[in-house]
């Protein structure tokens, strides 16, 4: 479900949503059906091409014969793929289309921004990422995400952040002594997951599929505050109830969701205005090369940062198991110190106890000596009386 806030805008969308009454082109023609040794045989014409083919997995294999054949769509959730066909500089609306239909305000794209002045690592799982500045200086970063536990919202945070204060360093500069923080512009900060996390598939949440945050007070008050963000959870809206409804998001979403011809069909049967888009995928099919070098630029992107999120994971599970190994370690620190202290007690006890056993020792020796010396007296007056009972006979 999209957010009701946008209904208005979504109603009043300059490309129509409500199907055309003239002809549409059947779809099936733009994508003719071809057999796969058809389409091989086209790709062994080129070598290089043919040989990056053999390399793929088999899953990769078969998406791209899908795509050949005339029955499946291109992945427009990638990277590559996407900036092919939704490339400002080529197709100005498109994208403005896309992330209008997202942030409930019309908007247009001026042009792309790179992100090598990022001073985050781009080290999670993503299939796009593309930063756009709009024309009323706002800036956009729309990310897919493919593993939606690699982008947490405290991750969400510090990109949105990072981006703030790479506008305020760059209009900052070119305003000069000029600048005030008036001139910032909002921040959006677009996820979009092709498997949403947990948080996203509950219950209460199972038809929702566009979820908007932003900084509020709990007391009333308003505050320009310039960051705001949005989730799409594509695979909820593939099974979302209100998916069906006819807008703008819709579209886009189905479009972006899309695997087969058929689903294209069915698309340009409730979009007319999305026929275009679908020629231009369509045109593909007759350039094998060009495929071929999306698919391996895909995957090339795909297993670099399959690497980086591995190594984060790694470096993850290696700080945990440092972690627990001191905290092991500070228990048996802790256990230790325990130990000798109880030792400590039980030597000052020993101690104590042996100084007792010696006063003891020696008292016995007192003892034993009044003992001989009493025995000594006793046997001597015994002699006495001994020698007066002799005199007295």
């Amino acid at each position: 479900m999209y957010n009701k806030n946008n209904d208005n805008h979504l109603n009043k969308q300059s490309v129509s949503n409500e199907k055309n009454t003239t002809k549409l082109v059947d779809i099936h023609q733009l994508f003719p059906t071809r057999t796969e040794q058809e389409c091989l045989a086209e790709l062994r014409k080129h070598p290089r091409s043919y040989f990056a083919y053999q390399n793929m997995s088999p899953e990769w294999k078969n998406r791209f014969l899908g795509f050949m054949e005339g029955t499946k769509t291109l992945p427009l959730t990638y990277d590559p793929f996407f900036k092919k066909l939704f490339n400002p500089d080529i197709y100005p609306e498109r994208l403005s289309s896309l992330i209008s239909s997202i942030i409930g305000t019309k908007v247009t794209v001026q042009c792309i921004l790179s992100n090598e002045d990022s001073m985050l690592p781009s080290t999670s799982l993503l299939l796009l990422d593309i930063l756009v500045q709009l024309e009323d200086g706002s800036i956009a970063n729309v990310e897919i995400q493919k593993i939606p536990y690699a982008f947490p919202g405290e991750r969400m945070s510090c990109y949105s952040s990072d981006l703030m204060l790479r506008q305020y360093t760059r209009v900052k500069s070119l305003k000069g002594n000029a600048f005030t923080y008036k001139d910032l512009k909002t921040v959006y900060t677009i996820v979009i997951y092709e498997k949403s996390p947990d948080a996203y598939l509950t219950d209460a949440l199972s038809d929702i599929y566009l979820h908007h945050g932003r900084t509020v007070f709990d007391t009333g008050i308003e505050l320009k505050l310039l960051q705001e963000f949005y989730v799409v959870a594509l695979d909820v809206f593939c099974e979302s109830k209100y998916a069906k409804d006819i807008n703008e998001l819709n579209a886009w979403l189905s479009l972006l969701t899309a695997q087969s011809v058929d689903d294209l069909a069915a698309l340009v049967s409730d979009y007319p205005w999305m026929e275009t888009i679908c020629k231009d995928m369509s045109e593909y099919m007759y350039d094998p090369e060009e495929v071929i070098t999306m698919f391996s630029e895909a995957l090339r992107m795909l297993d670099e940062n399959t690497v980086h999120y591995m190594i984060d994971e790694l470096q993850k599970e290696r700080d945990e198991a440092v972690a627990a190994l001191s905290e092991k370690d500070s228990v048996i620190s802790e256990k230790d110190s325990l130990i000798s202290e109880k030792n400590a007690k039980i030597a000052t006890v020993l101690s104590e106890k042996n100084a007792m056993i010696s006063t003891l020792s020696e008292k016995d020796a007192e003892i034993a000596a009044v003992l001989s010396e009493k025995n000594a007296m006793l046997s001597e007056i015994a002699a006495l009386k001994a020698q007066l009972a002799a005199l007295n006979k």
